[in-house]
């Protein structure tokens, strides 16, 4: 029996070892859960991160994107500005010269203007002398009409030669 009671007493120990080996695996399967769950939970937030980092990488190339076209749009924009600046420049200097034509034009008419004026005016002066002249050659010839009157009154006392002066003078003025 006393093998018994040391092989009992092994049975116990190998009981006891096996129980705690038992109770040290439970815990390390436990402790292994845990780890994979805390594993499982950081690999949950990765992935999260990582669609949100997804989304950022999108939302950073939209946005890029965007930056694209908004520095196209501005080139263009400027591009045009250029042109547009150039046509105004050109607009600017064509007015310019209109506006140096147009002066020149009023100083042309202004002068044209006193030069008609002066013309008139000459003609107004020539028109009065002219008229002052037909006026004093009619009243001459009026009295040359009543002297050579008179003279053929008196019946040819003047001499063929002074009445063909007289006629010749009388010509004259009627010219």
């Amino acid at each position: 029996m006393a093998l018994s009671s040391s092989f009992q007493e092994r049975l116990k120990q190998m009981e006891s070892t096996r129980n705690q080996r038992l109770s040290l695996l439970q815990a390390e399967k436990e402790l292994q859960t845990s780890k994979s769950q805390m594993l499982a939970s950081k690999l949950v937030n990765i992935r999260s991160m990582e669609q949100r980092c997804l989304v950022l990488v999108h939302k950073i190339a939209f946005q890029d994107f965007k930056i694209l076209a908004l520095k196209s749009e501005i080139e263009s924009l400027d591009a045009k500005y250029d042109a547009y600046s150039q046509i105004l420049r050109g607009l600017k200097s064509e007015v310019e010269e209109m506006e140096e034509m147009e002066k020149e034009k009023e100083r042309f008419y202004q002068v044209k203007g006193l030069d008609m004026k002066a013309f008139s005016e000459n003609v107004d002066k020539f028109v009065k002398e002219s008229r002052i002249q037909v006026k004093e050659l009619r009243n001459r010839v009026n009295e040359l009409n009543s002297i050579f009157i008179k003279l053929q009154e008196n019946n040819g006392l003047l001499s063929n030669s002074e009445i063909a002066e007289v006629e010749m003078i009388k010509s004259q003025l009627l010219l």
